[in-house]
């Protein structure tokens, strides 16, 4: 049983659902301000949290996965039944979020769960569903068309109403992680009426059976990405956002869309946007946007909400916008409620560069524009940091596994990147 002592004295328990550098990076945010060592649970053990000394992780096999899930979560919770202390259970991935909203009920007995409720969870986890709510509260979105398996299966109305280039993704990403084919990615860019029926046949032909998202390709390299993090308290206040602008991607076909490389950003507008949002739908804990510039139109573009910190959330921690601050003050200290809204990003100078891969990778492949010129010069200032390679947290063992990963990108971008992401810069 693992406790944390808070400045003032209160203690609580931190665990963690994941393996992966999500959970790296909280459990960083937690030692970074707390010390000691953060107690988590996974179904495999992935890289970023091998041969760590901030985190201990207990692996049990199909944990991401009920019945298993509930059934070891009842065991763990039986450890914690007699704890005073607020034992905070955090969710680092989709499938993990999931499953904490649907047995909130169950759970909050033991754990606090900084999580909405399962009804709203599937209408934002969903993609089709978002776009549904998004609409309802003036979010803006690409435009849209649902493609159905019955749709496939009786080849009616598969007409692509939008000029090639087109995006194409599954609606439903907890369903995804367990479909495998050749070719599969985390989003497609179809580029011809043919790519699209091949592409489309691969993926029901395969055993997805939920929608897939068709829409209008927005123009532009992936430094008109955007990211948004946020955590909003348990009164349903927005008390922290950070704006992130990434200005590169992982091509690897499993892991497009994960950023790796951010520089901090401030827009007020979207902040203001972003918050109305949120408070209006009565959210709760944490949640990620990605979204894209739109140079159409002068807008943002909102692909999706991820209601867990993101794989590249490290950013706002590195930035100075602790994520596992927020959450302490909230349900152990009981003082966010008091804080004003943050903000971040408005004092440029202590922005600091994120990276998830080697500075010669990021020099080679991010697109040259006015972001990654204030990049570099974040880079010559030495005002650069990773998730995972954490002073406080050494050994040559996670040395040499961390440089080795790191090193892996090279061969991945030289292999990747023309055939995923060249022609985005045409």
């Amino acid at each position: 049983m693992v406790l944390i002592e808070t400045e003032s004295g209160k203690k609580f328990t931190p665990i963690l659902l994941g393996s992966d550098m999500n959970v790296y990076g909280m459990a960083r945010a937690f030692h970074e301000l707390y010390g000691g060592t953060v107690k988590a649970y996974a179904d495999i053990q992935l890289a970023p949290t091998r041969y760590t000394k901030i985190l201990s992780l207990t692996l049990h096999p199909g944990f991401s996965e009920d019945p298993v899930f509930i059934e070891k979560m009842r065991e763990i919770a039986k450890e914690y039944q007699n704890h005073d202390e607020p034992v905070i259970l955090i969710g680092c991935g989709d499938g993990y979020a999931e499953l904490i909203s649907k047995h909130k009920d169950e759970l909050s007995k033991t754990f606090v769960c900084p999580y909405v409720d399962y009804d709203l969870l599937k209408s934002l986890n969903n993609k089709e569903s978002f776009y549904h709510v998004a609409d309802e509260h003036g979010l803006p979105h690409p435009l849209t068309k649902i493609i159905t398996k019955n749709m496939y299966e009786n080849k009616t109305d598969m007409d692509v109403p939008f000029d090639f280039p087109v995006a194409l993704k599954p609606a439903n990403s907890v369903e995804w992680l367990d479909i495998h084919f050749e070719g599969r990615k985390k989003a497609f860019t179809i580029h011809s009426q043919e790519e699209y029926m091949s592409i489309v046949g691969k993926i029901y032909d395969n055993g997805y059976k939920s929608d897939l998202i068709l829409q209008d390709f927005i123009p532009g390299d992936d430094s008109n990405m955007r990211v948004l993090n946020a955590y909003v308290d348990q009164d349903h206040h927005v008390k922290m956002m950070c704006l992130g602008h990434p200005i590169l991607e992982d091509p690897t076909p499993q892991s497009i869309g994960n950023y790796v490389a951010i520089v901090p950003e401030f827009n007020q507008d979207v902040y203001d946007r972003v918050q109305k949002f949120l408070e209006d739908i009565e959210f709760t804990g944490y949640a990620n946007f990605d979204m894209k510039y739109d140079s159409r139109d002068d807008t943002f573009k909102f692909f999706e909400i991820n209601l867990r910190q993101g794989r590249s959330s490290f950013f706002v921690t590195l930035n100075g916008y602790n994520l596992a601050k927020y959450v302490v003050e909230d349900y152990v200290e009981g003082s966010l409620e008091k804080e004003p809204t943050v903000y971040a990003n408005k004092n440029k100078a202590q922005h600091k560069l994120w990276l998830g891969v080697p500075v010669k990778v990021f020099n080679k492949y991010a697109a040259k524009n006015d972001a990654t010129e204030y990049a570099d010069e974040l880079i010559k200032q030495d005002r650069v940091g990773t998730t995972v390679f954490y002073d406080k947290d050494k050994s040559f063992r996670r040395w040499l596994l961390l440089t080795y990963m790191f090193h892996n990108y090279v061969k991945r971008f030289d292999q990747y990147f023309q055939e995923n992401k060249g022609r985005d810069f045409k």
